[in-house]
C-alpha cells in the first residue's frame, strides 16, 4: 500500500516538473527503448521531452510511430498529419504516415499520401519504392489498380476536361447554360490550360477563348496568369488576370493579384488576394475583392472557402461563401442590353457546395457543385432574385 501511494505521489510530482534534461540524449534513449519493444517507457520519455520542446519534430514523429506499431492507427494518423501539414518536406514523417495506412490496410489512403508526398519531395526514390509496395502489401479487394497504372499515376502530364452547368431563376430570367472544354498540359515551366467557354443566355449564344498559365518561379513562389477574348455580347471582350502566390511556413500560403474586365464602353479593375491555411486534412482560404470606381465609391466583396480532403488532394468536399459587390459575379441586364459580368456592382450573396472525387480504378476526376445565389436585380435596385446553380465536370488524365 505504501509503495502504491508513493508511486502516485511521485507521478503527480513528475507531471508538475518541467523536463530539464538533454533532449537529444533522451530521444536516443527513447528510440532504443522503442526499437527493443518497450514502447510504453519510450512514450513516457518522449512525452516528457515534448513538455519542454513541443516543436521537436523527430520526437513527435517517433511518438506517432510507436502508436502505429501498437495498432493505434487513428492516434498515429492525427500526429503525423499535423507534422506533414506544417513541414511539407519532412520525408521521415511522410514515410511514417504512408506506412501507418499500410499497416491499417487503408490502401487507397496510403497511395494518396504517397502521391501527395511526391508533390513536395520530387522523384524521391524511397517514397516511390514505398508507394510501389502498396499493391502487394494490401488486399486485392481494396486496391484494384494494376501495377502499371500505379506506376503511371504521378507522371500524367495531360488532362482534358469537359464541364456543363446551368442556372434556374425564380423571377424574370429563363434558365442559363454554361459549358466549357479545356486541355491542361503540365510543362517544366508550369501548367498551361487553354479553354473554350460556351454560354446560352437570353436567347444569345457565344464563345469565349481563355488561356491560363501557372508559372513556377521557385519553391516558394508561383504565379497565375490569365487572358480571355470574346466578340459575343454575353462575354467581356477582353479579360485578364495576374496573381503571385507564396508558400509560407506553418502550412500557410498567401497571394496578391489583379483582374481586368473590358466590355468596350465600360471597364473594371479588381484588386484581390488570398490567405490560405492547411490544417490536417482541412484547407481554409479567404479572398477579398476591391473594385475602385470613377463614378462612385469603391466596391468590396469577399469569399471564404473551406475544404476537407479525403484520401488525397484530388478528393475533397468543399463549401464557398461569397458576399458583397463583385463584378466577377454574374451580372445580367441594364437598359435592355444583355451582358454577362457587367460593371453594375450589384449586391449579391452566393453559397456553393462542391464535391470532387476520382474514379475507383482510374485516375480520372469528377466534380459536382450545387449552389444558391441571392442577387440584386440590375434594373430594380433594392430588389433581389434567387438562383439555383448546378454543374458537373469530368477530367481525363493521360
Amino acid at each position: 500500500l505504501l509503495s502504491i501511494i508513493y508511486g502516485i505521489c511521485a507521478t503527480s510530482y513528475a507531471q508538475e516538473v518541467l523536463y530539464t534534461g538533454n533532449p537529444d540524449e533522451s530521444f536516443i534513449t527513447a528510440r532504443d527503448l522503442a526499437f527493443k519493444g518497450n514502447r510504453t517507457a519510450a512514450r513516457d520519455t518522449l512525452y516528457a521531452i515534448l513538455t519542454a520542446y513541443p516543436e521537436y519534430t523527430d520526437v513527435s514523429s517517433l511518438l506517432a510511430k510507436t502508436y502505429s506499431w501498437d495498432g493505434d492507427y487513428n492516434k498515429a494518423r492525427g500526429m503525423l498529419n499535423r507534422i506533414t501539414s506544417s513541414e511539407r518536406e519532412n520525408k521521415e514523417a511522410w514515410m511514417a504516415a504512408i506506412r501507418n495506412e499500410i499497416y491499417a490496410e487503408n490502401a487507397s489512403i496510403a497511395l494518396g499520401l504517397a502521391n501527395k508526398a511526391l508533390l513536395y519531395l520530387k522523384e524521391d526514390a524511397d517514397i516511390i519504392a514505398l508507394r510501389n509496395t502498396i499493391l502487394p502489401k494490401t488486399a486485392a479487394s481494396e486496391v484494384t489498380l494494376i501495377a502499371t497504372d500505379l506506376e503511371a499515376l504521378p507522371v500524367f502530364k495531360n488532362r482534358v476536361g469537359v464541364s456543363n452547368a446551368f442556372d434556374l431563376f425564380d423571377v424574370v430570367y429563363e434558365p442559363m447554360i454554361y459549358s466549357s472544354i479545356e486541355y491542361r498540359r503540365d510543362t517544366g515551366l508550369g501548367p498551361v490550360v487553354p479553354r473554350i467557354n460556351y454560354s446560352n443566355r437570353f436567347g444569345f449564344r457565344g464563345l469565349q477563348y481563355e488561356l491560363d498559365f501557372y508559372p513556377k518561379i521557385s519553391k516558394t513562389f508561383y504565379a497565375y496568369l490569365n487572358y480571355g477574348y470574346s466578340n459575343a455580347i454575353i462575354f467581356p471582350r477582353n479579360r485578364g488576370g495576374a496573381e503571385l502566390y507564396a508558400n509560407l511556413p506553418k502550412a500557410m500560403e498567401a497571394s496578391i493579384g489583379i483582374r481586368y474586365l473590358d466590355f468596350g464602353a465600360s471597364k473594371a479593375t479588381v484588386l484581390t488576394g488570398s490567405y490560405g491555411l492547411y490544417k490536417g486534412n482541412y484547407y481554409f482560404s479567404a479572398r477579398p475583392y476591391v473594385t475602385p470606381r470613377n463614378d462612385g465609391p469603391t466596391s468590396y466583396a469577399a469569399s471564404i472557402l473551406a475544404r476537407k480532403y479525403l484520401k488525397d488532394g484530388q478528393n475533397y468536399l468543399g463549401v464557398n461563401f461569397i458576399y458583397g459587390v463583385a463584378p466577377e459575379l454574374r451580372q445580367l441586364r441594364i437598359d435592355g442590353s444583355l451582358l454577362a459580368q457587367t460593371l453594375l456592382y450589384v449586391q449579391s450573396q452566393q453559397l456553393l457546395f462542391e464535391y470532387q472525387f476520382t474514379a475507383k480504378n482510374r485516375p480520372n476526376i469528377y466534380k459536382a457543385n450545387l449552389g444558391v445565389t441571392r442577387q440584386e436585380l440590375a434594373f430594380s435596385s433594392g430588389n433581389f432574385f434567387w438562383a439555383l446553380s448546378a454543374g458537373l465536370k469530368y477530367e481525363v488524365k493521360f
